[in-house]
């Protein structure tokens, strides 16, 4: 299988590239700054250098040819503002969206955040409130795509901490922490498990191993 990741040297990416080329298949990460490119090659990633701010849907299904699936786990990351946070995380996930459509790339995960759907509650810091509303609107563009057969994963509060191998995994699993580690292993099965197309799930750690999380889910 050939994997193309957007956002291809964020923190879950890299985990998920490496996971992904262990088990043998193809993979490519979308990045935006030639530098990090040392990086993606130590993960057994491909590097594309493509700009998902300024490129064209055309630029970006170039990308796309020959692909099985797409991941769009990129995001404006701590620092940026409001305006990139609908420009990374909304803007350039609809562009991604439709550079798959175009390249006739059927499966495509999107990482999202938990509380998107929701309105960000009074007092929310105006940035973090930016952000949840960049997810939510990109989560219902992908959502309404008849082209793509997407699952939205909505982790909850993300940590370094070593993965447990061990996750709760459904429509909705309440606010708890979930370990970078288990978010990449997740991805990774979704993308061998097309029974979760058209789903929006949430993600913590939690006492079912991966596998078997997902493969419950294909099923219900």
């Amino acid at each position: 299988m050939r994997i193309v990741i957007a956002g291809g040297h964020g923190q879950i990416a890299l985990r998920l590239e490496r996971l992904l080329a262990g088990r043998g298949d193809e993979v490519a990460g979308i990045i935006r700054r030639p530098e990090q490119a040392g990086d993606l090659l130590a993960a057994g990633a491909e590097p594309v250098v493509c700009d998902l701010e300024s490129a064209s849907v055309e630029d970006v299904a170039r990308h796309l040819e020959q692909a099985d699936a797409a991941v769009f786990a990129a995001g404006a990351g701590p620092g940026s503002g409001a305006d990139r946070k609908d420009s990374v995380d909304r803007r350039a996930a609809a562009l991604f969206a439709d550079a798959a459509e175009a390249a006739g790339v059927r499966r495509f995960l999107v990482v999202s955040s938990m509380g998107a759907d929701r309105v960000p509650p009074e007092g929310t810091d105006p940035v973090f409130a930016a952000y949840l509303r960049a997810k939510g609107a990109a989560d219902a563009d992908v959502r309404a795509r008849g082209g793509l057969d997407w699952t939205i994963l909505r982790p909850g509060r993300l940590t370094d901490d070593p993965g447990t191998g061990h996750v709760q995994l459904a429509d909705a699993t309440g606010r708890a922490d979930v370990t970078r580690d288990d978010v990449a292993a997740t991805l990774a099965a979704l993308l061998a498990e097309p029974g979760t197309a058209g789903r929006t799930l949430e993600l913590v750690n939690g006492v079912t191993p991966v596998a078997d999380a997902v493969r419950a889910v294909a099923g219900s």
